[in-house]
């Protein structure tokens, strides 16, 4: 019996890249809002069936809000039409954002090294960039995070 095959997406969200954000955002990047707007772009421009035949394995794994990453679990018949469609995404809520993608995988375990580097980096430019400004409860969230990345399970 061969198990189910997927491909893991590490992605990065720009929230509003004409401008410069120092510290607050215009919104809060979720896994129920970007969830809603990758289906919607999947919609938008492939159609229900389109949809439908995505949905059977799209899964949000991952979103950390203070750094922007998200990991995107889809089928491997379907991860060009849902990185298509995630490209296509033009904004969330009414925040212009653009996607990156920085790491594209066959297994959780790649992925997870992936994930993991990027978001450690990201967060020390966060902190530098935050100085005084940055809150326990930020660096304990971010604490939380990293774990949540480590504790990822197919």
């Amino acid at each position: 019996m061969v198990g189910f095959k997927n491909r893991y997406m590490v992605m990065e969200v720009f929230l509003d890249p004409n401008k410069d954000h120092q510290g607050d955002d215009p919104v809060i990047i979720t896994q129920l809002n970007l969830s809603k707007a990758i289906k919607d772009s999947i919609l938008l421009n492939f159609g229900e069936c389109g949809l439908a035949s995505s949905l059977g394995s799209f899964q949000l794994k991952y979103v950390n809000p203070i750094t922007k990453l998200c990991i995107i679990r889809v089928s491997r018949e379907e991860y060009q039409k849902v990185w298509s469609a995630i490209t296509m995404v033009r904004s969330i809520g009414n925040c212009p954002v653009l996607f990156n993608l920085l790491d594209l995988s066959g297994n959780i375990k790649a992925c997870k090294k992936a994930a993991l580097k990027c978001d450690e980096l990201k967060f020390e430019q966060y902190k530098l960039r935050m100085g005084t400004r940055l809150s326990a409860d930020v660096t304990q969230h971010m604490q939380n995070c990293l774990e949540k990345i480590k504790l990822l399970e197919h």
